[in-house]
């Protein structure tokens, strides 16, 4: 039975990687390629390394361990904060991992100790998106602590901002984690690394003079994969928005009431869809539903057709406009934002076609 599929251009990815990181070294700025939203792609990963990111970063441990079964040779950086459980597993698996409590220092500590190893970590402060973080008044003495124990080395400090309360990175608040930094080494008498400002939505701030000279690392994810922003979705200058395109085929082709019929409840998913009165029209079923993308992260290319809702395994779309360019049996091509890319890239359901040089390389 055919599936819905993905294609992914990786020399599109591989471009987008080079503009960003070109951009961000002429300000003094590493970066780190995100893979998460394409669960640890290894095709992605080699693309974006040949693009230029000096390192591999991911929230998931089973992402960066298939990353590694897949023979990619780079430092690797945890995303998201270790679990206190799993200590043995962040020490074995990463070069820096992300950090915002002293009881899982302490025990990245011991971990580290027993391998004989020095584990490297990045102090999260959270500057207001209410995410992870030390709070700013109390980072001083929690450095104080963690810069006690052995088998860790203090690599830098960062934030993490635009992801939960989506607050901007800007002059302010980077300025204030430089003070921050620059307390922590006045403080605790040793020099920071890094400095990791910023993910994709700091690009602006970037492009126009006014990122602070010490922010020296970016997480970068969606602004390589789907080269925008993330402040407010623009297309970034020089980049590819089309390395991903989500592929589903026409199930069902009828025409039917625009509004159903009858007295109605909640849909499964327990919302109620409202429906515009257009008459009878054009209805296309899909095989892709919401057990594979988010819906509403989803566009159609063909700018005539119009998505009407979707169940677990359906996407209803009018095709009314395209009446007789569309037959059972056709693919129709949707773009996709990050997060439908997350949902396809993690959903068994959809298969992953990955191109090079127009060529299929992998295909899963």
């Amino acid at each position: 039975m055919a599936h819905p599929y993905l294609t992914i251009d990786l020399d599109k990815i591989e471009h987008n990687a080079r503009t960003i990181v070109t951009l961000c070294q002429s300000h003094g700025i590493e970066v780190a390629g995100v893979t998460k939203a394409t669960c640890g792609d290894p095709g992605v990963a080699r693309a974006m390394l040949r693009g230029g990111v000096t390192a591999i970063a991911d929230s998931r441990l089973e992402n960066i361990q298939r990353l590694k079964r897949a023979g990619i040779d780079t430092p690797f950086m945890l995303l998201r904060l270790p679990p206190l459980s799993g200590v043995n597993e962040v020490v074995e698996s990463v070069d820096v991992s992300l950090n915002s409590e002293l009881a899982v220092l302490e025990k990245l500590s011991a971990a580290a100790r027993r391998c004989d190893k020095v584990h490297d970590v990045v102090l999260m402060v959270d500057l207001g998106d209410l995410r992870e973080g030390v709070w700013p008044d109390d980072l001083i003495l929690f450095v104080r602590e963690a810069s006690k124990l052995s088998g860790i080395r203090i690599k830098g400090v960062g934030t993490n901002l635009a992801c939960f309360a989506g607050v901007m990175p800007d002059e302010k608040n980077m300025n204030q984690l430089v003070e921050l930094a620059t307390g922590i080494e006045q403080s605790c008498d040793f020099r920071l690394d890094w400095i990791s400002g910023i993910n994709s939505s700091g690009l602006n701030l970037i492009a126009a003079g006014c990122m602070p000279e010490r922010v020296n690392h970016a997480r970068i994810g969606e602004a390589i994969l789907l080269g925008r922003e993330t402040t407010h979705r623009k297309a970034w200058p020089d980049t590819y928005q089309d390395a991903f395109v989500l592929h589903s085929e026409v199930l069902e082709l009828k025409k039917k009431p625009s509004v159903p019929p009858g007295d109605r409840s909640e849909d499964a998913f327990g919302k109620s869809p409202d429906f515009v009165e257009r008459g009878e029209i054009v209805r296309a079923l899909l095989n892709v539903g919401r057990e594979d993308i988010d819906v509403e992260g989803i566009a159609p290319h063909d700018q005539r057709l119009t998505i009407l809702g979707a169940s677990s395994g359906y996407l209803a779309v009018d095709v009314t406009a395209a009446t007789g360019a569309i037959r059972v049996g056709d693919t129709l091509t949707f773009s996709l934002n990050y997060s439908a890319l997350l949902a396809a890239m993690t959903s068994a359901y959809v298969k992953k076609h990955a191109y090079q040089g127009g060529k299929l390389v992998e295909e899963k």
